[in-house]
């Protein structure tokens, strides 16, 4: 197995893993959100660095796989707005 295969196998098992982390992180976040309080910025940059792993993963992948990164790319933004803003 070379390297590069190795890595991305990797890569991919820890982007999988912050996926999750990102999604069931949001569930107290968006409750609080619609009740007027705003939730723990941690959050939102939990899903940030999760984008930008996926768009790593996906971008450096042997055969790039441009629908994962440009799917992941406004999480990147989105993520960092909504933490920023919940610093308030």
């Amino acid at each position: 197995m070379g390297q590069e295969t190795k890595f991305i196998r990797i890569l991919g098992r820890v982007a999988t893993i912050l996926a999750v982390l990102m999604y069931v992180s949001y569930i107290p976040q968006i409750m609080s959100n619609l009740q007027g309080n705003y939730g723990n910025p941690i959050q939102p940059l939990v899903a940030a660095v999760n984008c930008t792993f996926w768009c790593v993963y996906a971008y450096f992948k042997r055969n790039r796989d441009w629908p994962v990164f440009w799917a992941n790319l406004p999480g990147i933004f989105f993520g960092i707005f909504a933490f920023i803003t919940a610093l308030h």
